[in-house]
């Protein structure tokens, strides 16, 4: 007779203790291999790795993979739709992480590497990036809903093994990215391309640069190049570093796969054995999973993923329930989950992100988070061998350990060399100096010279000069009175014409970022695309610029644009704005939208805008304004 698995298996007390025995294994294991606990390392693997030895030969004997199935189903089910709400609130930041993972350095060198294809690249994603940030928050969703209740279990297994299999090799490539070394990279150039010329040029001098063919209207180069490392995986979006003050590091990223992965494959192992919940186990695994839930909402500081799960559980299950023929099923489950996440996205999409994890958020104090970074502190570890044994110790250079042990006198010892330890790790601030909205002295305009701060500039970078006139060529030209002496400038060759304010040569540029963090208010337009930026609301901002011009309010636009594109820009919208540049990357964290309208009082971001809900300066004025 074939034997019938339940819950319990043949003891729920032992059952529950392996279970139990196991998940403490497995986070040994996983505490053990951190860098803050590897003066135990050994201790805690052994410790761990035995632990899951026995308590899953005990799963296997007792007959308990279907409780250890269930309990992995309510942790990686909410871990999955956590993950994939953390993404969905934020889906553009997940691309542009995508965006640099296929980069043709990134990801798609380890190919080039492993299977000798140098012309191989995943640069072709790059426009599609949005679009596959988009799916993988929804799937990731859809597949932690249809595990906890049950759905299609034998798919999902499938998928989640793939799915953190390619997320598991994802971030090991992250954590081991060398950027010190190099790889082949083969690109095919139109030698109408001027980045062709560059490179028939450059192989004549380096070595890793080689012309492998070259026809009439082709170039293809062989190149040596180094790896574009990626320091952050993106698995939890902005999420971590907006709650807990850092991201994950690339380590701690790959050891989060591996604990799921190590929690799928129980899943996988027990597939056969999980049926449809029954009405019990949906309550049972619906509260379950909204603790666990709740657990990382309290992580991350937001707790709209406990009523979305909510939601979307109970949705899944009424649908199963009342959806006929056709939508009576886990695919109609599926479609209802589906269909209320791509509504977040597709509204997340056309405004700002529910909630702002960026240093840029409503609240958000500019100065603060310019400081908050940490220096890292590092000390120099001796390392010495012996001459006999190859023994190798290892002393801080500081200890007393090294200075009482005397082992340089001991003709046994030689040293070897001088390491750097980690003791605090270095953080840099939330915001860096990418935030530096300037413009060249040269390029300032009219705009621009109406606003106090850079009038006063301006006269303050003024010094004294003289107009002289070189009465040998006969032309005219200035000179700062500082460095004018008889002995350059002799009275037979040059005459003095008159003296001015001219502008100090040194004075290039004018930054506003100090302004910014200080004036007492501000208006911001930021626009991380200038030419590609919605401007349907164009007539709204004039109309705040116009308002806040006679109430005294600066207005200035922050874009990343040049000369040509901002006066085309002010030509076709009559609207003559003070314009400052900013790195593109910056503007991508300051706002989603594009454009987006900020308000500064005193450093602290008092209102943030995204264009499809731009106010009118009177509500600004009575909702925001600080009276």
């Amino acid at each position: 007779m074939k034997q019938k698995f339940t819950l319990q298996g043949k003891s729920l007390l032992f059952n529950v203790l392996f279970v139990v025995l196991n998940l403490t294994g497995l986070t040994c294991v996983v505490v053990g291999s951190h860098a803050s606990f590897e003066n135990y390392f050994l201790l805690l693997n052994f410790i761990g790795y035995l632990l899951i030895a026995l308590s899953s030969a005990g799963i296997f004997i007792f007959s308990g993979r279907l409780l250890m199935a269930n309990v992995s189903r309510v942790l990686v089910g909410a871990l999955f739709i956590v993950s994939g709400l953390v993404k969905a609130n934020d889906p553009i930041g997940f691309s542009y992480k995508l965006e640099e993972y296929f980069e043709d350095g990134a990801l798609a060198y380890r190919i080039k590497e492993w299977f000798g294809a140098p012309g191989f690249s995943l640069e072709f994603l790059i426009e599609w990036a949005l679009v596959i940030s988009v799916v993988i928050c929804i799937v990731e969703i859809v597949l932690g809903v249809l595990l906890l209740i049950g759905g299609k279990i034998k798919l999902v297994a499938y998928l989640m093994v793939g799915m953190l299999v390619f997320f598991t090799f994802l971030t090991w490539h992250t954590a081991n990215c060398d950027n010190t070394k190099k790889f082949v990279d083969r690109d095919t150039y139109m030698l109408s391309d001027p980045i062709a010329a560059m490179k028939i040029e450059s192989a004549k001098d380096s070595k890793d640069i080689r012309i492998l063919s070259k026809t009439a209207d082709k170039l293809v180069v062989e190149e040596l190049k180094q790896p574009q490392c990626v320091d952050d995986c993106g698995c939890f979006g902005d999420a971590m570093k907006g709650s807990v003050g850092r991201s994950l590091t690339p380590k701690e990223s790959l050891w989060k796969d591996i604990v799921l992965l190590y929690l799928v494959v129980w899943i996988f192992i027990a597939q056969w054995l999980i049926v449809p919940n029954t009405k019990k186990e949906n309550l049972v695994f619906l509260v379950s999973s909204l603790v666990v839930t709740f657990f990382f909402s309290w992580v991350f500081g937001w707790y709209f993923p406990i009523l979305f799960a909510l939601v979307a559980l109970i949705g899944a299950l009424w649908i199963r329930k009342i959806g006929g023929v056709f939508f009576g099923n886990y695919f109609g489950s599926s479609l209802f989950v589906s269909g209320i996440s791509a509504i977040l996205v597709a509204y997340i999409l056309s405004y700002e992100p529910l909630k702002d994890y960026r240093p840029y958020a409503i609240g958000s104090n500019l100065v603060e988070k310019m400081n908050d970074g940490i220096a890292g502190k590092y000390e120099s570890v001796l390392v010495y061998v012996n001459k006999k044994t190859g023994e190798k110790k290892s002393f801080l250079s500081s200890s007393t350990a090294y200075t009482s042990s005397k082992i340089w006198e001991d003709k046994n010892w030689e040293y070897l060399e001088m390491t750097q330890k980690e003791i605090v790790a270095a953080r840099i601030p939330s915001i860096t100096d990418q935030f530096n909205p300037f413009l060249a002295a040269n390029d300032l305009t009219a705009p621009e010279l109406k606003l106090d701060f850079v009038n006063k500039t301006v006269q303050n970078a003024s010094i004294k000069g003289l107009v002289m006139k070189d009465i040998v060529n006969n032309f005219t030209f200035n000179i700062a009175m500082s460095e004018f002496n008889t002995e350059t400038y002799m009275p037979v060759s040059y005459a003095v014409l008159d003296t001015i304010n001219m502008q100090d040569p040194s004075f290039t540029e004018i930054s506003l970022k100090e302004y910014l963090v200080t004036v007492d208010r501000v208006i911001v337009l930021s626009a991380k695309n200038l030419v590609k930026a919605n401007w349907t609301k164009v007539e709204r901002y004039k109309s705040i610029f116009a308002e806040s011009q006679k109430r005294g309010i600066p207005f200035v636009l922050i874009t990343n644009a040049n000369r040509m594109q901002i006066n085309a820009f002010r030509k076709k919208h009559q609207f003559n704005v003070p314009v400052f540049l900013n790195d593109e990357t910056e503007l991508k964290a300051i706002a989603r939208s594009n454009p987006s309208l900020l308000i500064f009082e005193k450093g602290t971001v008092k209102g943030k805008y995204p264009h499809r809900s731009t106010p009118t300066f009177e509500w600004l004025n009575k909702h925001v304004f600080t009276k």
